[in-house]
Formats: structure tokens, C-alpha cells, sequence
């Protein structure tokens, strides 16, 4: 069967990652759907609730789909009601994976991203897929139980678990924090308020990231979990230093201790290690290159 011809399901498609996912898709040849829980008349686009098990049976039973990407999540981690993060990450992804089960066809790759939150604070350096989990928050527990509940499905649906960490890109909601710093740049405000400007984090970039799971479909290397990192770690430092070059823009950054949080991940870098092997030649653009194209579209 040529891509031409492979069917794709793309949830949470209206999302950040799921616009980007989409089009990486289309641009292989795959027949891309999507759902989401709000309305819409796109073509391909079908509304359902992952809350919905009755309807996500239904809707799987017809698209029978080639492969699934399940993008879907509640992912703010500054979200305040707990029980929403396991309602959708956990039961949602669970309802996913019993109507894809049901639906008559199994397809050559079902692609859950989780995240790289579920390694938490306890370890630093490179993180590895091997370094024990330690999550630290709602929103980390909920990605690592999702990931323990596919492991249940795992004999009869051919996942592969993916735990990109942070990533950004043109479009990411300001409430994400490297959104939030290019705004401030580009509409050159005077001052922004942020958390611990000593936390260091690995950025990729979406269109990476999209590559990376694209990828990931082609092989299939089912039962695995791989990384998506760049590998570097930056702090928001360098962040605010890097915007700064590029813009030409200074502006005053103050600490909120509203801000900062007591369960904060210090240092997240990732090892990509397995997914540079499993898709060989993937890249992703440094940050500077990242922050260029979201600050003045190159």
C-alpha cells in the first residue's frame, strides 16, 4: 500500500501540534482525518469527546484507519483542576485505544505522545528512555499512567509511545513559555514577568517534532518509547539573550513568585539517542533558528 492510499487519524488536530502534524501528513501522500472535541466543518474533521466511548467506537468502526496519531491531551501543566488532566490523558486515551481495537481493522502504528514531565526532578544530565520516572506534578502522573494503561493494549495494538520534551513554534498558545517570551518581543514590551530564569530546558522545534513522529509511523518500531529532544539544554537566560539578539529589542524581565512553582523540573535534556537510530538523518533547527522563525518569520 503506497502513502497515497494510507489513512491517517490525527486527535486533537486543531491543536498546535496537531495543525503541524496534519500537514506533515498530507505532504507524504497520507489521507489525513482528525478529531476534537470542538465543532468545526472542515473536511475530514469529525467532532467526539475522548469522553465519548460509545462515539469513539463508532467514529473508529468507519474511518478504520492505517495509523493513529493521538495528540489529545490536557497539557498545561499550570492547569488548575487535577481531575481533568486524568479524565482526558488517562480515561480519554484509554477509550482511544479500546475503539481502535474494536474498529474491525488494526492499523500499522498507533503513535501516543506522552511527555518528557514524567522523568521529573530526580534526574540530572542526559535523560535517557531507561532513567526511572519521578513525575512531579498532575499532568506528568497523568502521561505516565497513560503510558502504563497502552502497556495493557500492547499485544493486541501496535503502539509506540513518544515523550517529546518542550518543544515550540509559530502558533504555540502564550500560556506555553517560549510563546509567552516572543510575544513580549514582538509587540516590544517593556517588561515580562517570569518564574525561575534558572531553569534549563531542551527546546525542539514543532516542525521537528512532526518529523520525528512521521518518522516513527514509517518504521514502527512497536512497544518502544522513544525521546524527542534536541539534546541541548538552554536556560531562560539564554532565552531572553537569544530574543534579544535577534530583535534588537531589551526589555526588563522580573521574578513573580506567583510564578514559581514549588514542583518545578530544574534541568530537562533530553537523549535522543533511539530515535536518531530508529530515524536516521532527523534533525532539529538549533534554538536561535527556532526563536528567528517565530520572532520575524525566518
Amino acid at each position: 500500500m503506497t502513502m497515497a492510499s494510507k489513512r491517517a487519524l490525527i486527535t486533537g488536530i486543531h491543536g498546535f501540534t496537531g495543525r503541524y502534524m496534519a500537514a506533515e501528513l498530507q505532504a507524504q501522500g497520507y489521507e489525513v482525518l482528525g478529531i476534537g472535541s470542538q465543532s468545526s466543518d472542515e473536511d475530514g474533521y469529525f467532532q467526539v469527546d475522548l469522553a465519548d466511548a460509545a462515539g469513539l467506537r463508532k467514529l473508529l468502526a468507519e474511518l478504520q484507519p492505517d495509523v493513529v496519531v493521538h495528540l489529545a491531551a490536557l497539557a498545561f501543566v499550570g492547569h488548575g483542576v487535577a481531575d481533568a488532566f486524568y479524565q482526558v490523558n488517562l480515561i480519554g486515551s484509554r477509550n482511544l485505544l479500546e475503539a481502535i481495537a474494536a474498529c474491525g481493522k488494526t492499523p500499522d502504528c498507533v503513535l501516543l505522545a506522552s511527555s518528557a514531565n514524567v522523568y521529573g526532578n530526580a534526574s540530572s544530565g542526559l535523560l535517557d528512555e531507561s532513567t526511572p520516572p519521578a513525575p512531579a506534578n498532575d499532568y506528568a502522573v497523568s502521561k505516565l499512567a497513560m503510558e502504563y494503561m497502552a502497556s495493557l493494549w500492547q499485544p493486541r495494538l501496535p503502539i509506540v509511545i513518544t515523550r517529546p520534551f518542550n518543544y515550540s513554534g509559530v502558533g504555540q498558545g502564550e500560556n506555553f513559555l517560549l510563546a509567552k517570551i516572543v510575544s513580549h518581543f514582538r509587540r516590544k514590551a517593556e517588561v515580562i514577568e517570569l518564574g525561575n530564569l534558572d531553569v534549563w530546558r531542551d527546546f525542539s522545534d514543532v516542525r521537528a517534532v512532526v518529523s520525528a513522529y512521521r518518522g516513527l509511523l514509517d518504521v514502527a518500531p512497536v512497544g518502544q518509547t522513544v525521546n524527542v529532544s534536541s539534546g541541548v539544554a538552554h536556560s531562560l537566560r539564554d532565552v531572553i539573550r537569544l530574543c534579544q539578539e535577534i530583535t534588537g529589542h531589551e526589555l526588563e524581565v522580573t521574578v513573580n513568585p506567583a510564578f514559581v512553582r514549588a514542583n518545578e523540573v530544574k534541568t530537562l535534556t533530553g537523549d535522543n539517542a533511539r530515535l536518531r537510530s530508529l530515524v536516521p538523518g532527523w534533525t532539529t533547527p538549533t534554538l536561535s533558528e527556532t526563536l528567528a522563525w517565530m520572532l520575524v518569520g525566518k
